[in-house]
Formats: C-alpha cells, sequence, structure tokens
C-alpha cells in the first residue's frame, strides 16, 4: 500500500472526504513550488497534484497553459522536477505526491528510466491524460516490475460510459472524474447529468471517486457530496497563488478552509 491508498484509507476510517491540490512545478521556481508544498501539508492537505510544465497541454485549458509556459521559460524540465521531488522527500515531505504529465515527457525520457526515476524520487502516482486504456499497456508492464513504483490514476468523463467497467476493473489509488467536457479551468458548469454519470463511477469503483475540472470552493460540490470521496482544485489554485504573489500563507489558508467546508 502506497502512500495514496495509505491516506484515503485514513479517511475513509474518519469518514472524511479528500482535498487534492494541482500547482505546476518551477512557477515561479522550484524554490517557491517547494515551500508552497510544505506550507500545503502544514495546512492539512491530502494529495498533491504536481504538474510537470509540458509545450502542448492538451487537456488544459488556459491557466494552466500558461502556467506551464511561464515555468518553462523559467527554466523548468522534468529533470528538474524529480530533482525537486527528491529534495522534498529528503527534506520530511510526508504526504502523497502525484505527477500529472503528457506521455510524449514519458516516452522521451524513456518509459523504464522514467518509472525509475519516480520510484527513486518517491512519486506516489501518476495521471497521464493523453494515454488511453487501450495504450497503456506499455507503462503499466514497467509499473508491475517494481511495487515500490507510482500508481497510475484512470480518469473517466461523463461520455466513458461502457468503458466504466473496464476503466476501473484493476485500477488503483482514486478515480479521477473530470466533471465536465472540455479543458481544465471553466469554472463549476458541470455535465448536465453529472449525478447521473457519477453514481454509475461510483457503482463500479472499488476505490474513492474524485471529482475534478471547474471546482473553485467546496461550496461547488456540495450537491453532490453524497456520491463523491473528494475534490481537485487546479486552475483556480494557482489563479490564487498568483494573485497572492505565491503566498505559503494564502495556500495553507486556501487548503485549510476548502478541507474544513468539504468536511463540514
Amino acid at each position: 500500500m502506497n502512500r495514496i491508498e495509505e491516506r484515503l484509507a485514513t479517511l475513509k476510517e474518519e469518514g472524511k472526504k479528500a482535498f487534492i491540490t494541482y500547482t505546476t512545478a518551477g512557477l515561479p521556481d522550484y524554490d517557491t513550488t517547494k515551500k508552497l508544498m510544505f506550507a500545503q501539508e502544514k495546512a492539512g492537505i491530502d494529495i498533491m497534484e504536481i504538474g510537470v510544465p509540458f509545450s502542448d497541454p492538451i487537456a488544459d485549458g488556459p491557466v494552466i497553459q500558461d502556467a506551464s509556459y511561464k515555468a518553462i521559460q523559467n527554466g523548468a524540465s522534468l529533470e528538474g522536477t524529480f530533482t525537486m521531488m527528491g529534495d522534498v522527500r529528503k527534506a520530511g515531505l510526508k504526504s502523497p505526491v502525484v505527477f500529472m504529465l503528457y506521455y510524449n515527457t514519458v516516452y522521451h525520457y524513456g518509459v523504464e528510466n522514467f518509472v525509475n526515476k519516480c520510484i527513486e524520487n518517491g512519486v506516489d502516482g501518476l495521471i497521464i491524460p493523453d494515454l488511453p486504456f487501450e495504450e497503456q499497456g506499455e507503462i503499466k508492464a514497467v509499473l508491475s516490475k517494481n511495487e515500490n513504483s507510482p500508481i497510475l490514476i484512470q480518469l473517466v468523463s461523463p461520455v466513458s460510459k461502457g468503458r466504466i467497467p473496464m476503466l476501473l476493473e484493476n485500477a488503483r489509488g482514486f478515480v479521477y472524474c473530470v466533471s465536465q467536457m472540455g479543458v481544465t479551468g471553466k469554472g463549476a458548469n458541470f455535465h448536465s447529468q453529472i449525478r447521473e454519470y457519477l453514481t454509475e463511477v461510483k457503482k463500479e469503483s472499488k476505490i474513492p471517486v474524485m471529482m475534478g475540472f471547474g471546482i473553485r470552493t467546496a461550496a461547488d460540490v456540495a450537491p453532490l457530496e453524497d456520491i463523491i470521496d473528494g475534490a481537485i482544485v487546479g486552475s483556480h489554485f494557482i489563479k490564487l497563488l498568483e494573485a497572492n504573489n505565491y503566498s505559503e500563507e494564502a495556500a495553507a489558508d486556501y487548503v485549510a478552509t476548502f478541507k474544513k467546508e468539504l468536511n463540514a
């Protein structure tokens, strides 16, 4: 059982929901990213999703695209992000960390090399939005070689329908439910059949169900709290950080407030 599964098991025992944030590695620089990670941990974050900057992040809207671009302009890279992860683990970060990245980055680096680097630097999970289930064989084969490998998180969307049982059959960690069609950061304009879709996923899933895309506050997901096991905030969190000059206090306040309201 890795850090993600341990944290989610603890939350289930406590009857609490998980809060997950997304930040872009190296924005505005790696030292700031590290400070923000520790600030979130202190505030009670459950899982941190760290975006590896990429030149063409196709699942992401303008906010995260811009964050990725700025980070790359400031020198961020996959190698630098691995080094950052190693640094925070050595400095005592205990929270589960998931890398969100695109398969081109993994493939170019070399799948086996990539997985080994994840193990070496304490990466607990992977979200690869442009890698369909049918194309996951290569990376799954490499991940299965080592019990300390990160978990590959499965994404489902409102149009997954008949694919849901297949996607979730051997899924681990949590299932990432995309709340709307299109890209990230469009605001809480959830899919018209959101309740039916989430109910179907919950029925099939043996693992916690998380909802992401367009969430800003705990109030956005309050009508669905009886179904979901947690919420993921990305674009709004990045905007908040930018507006507050990447303040650790602002990050901690947002995490603590959201988590409290989510579990009120």
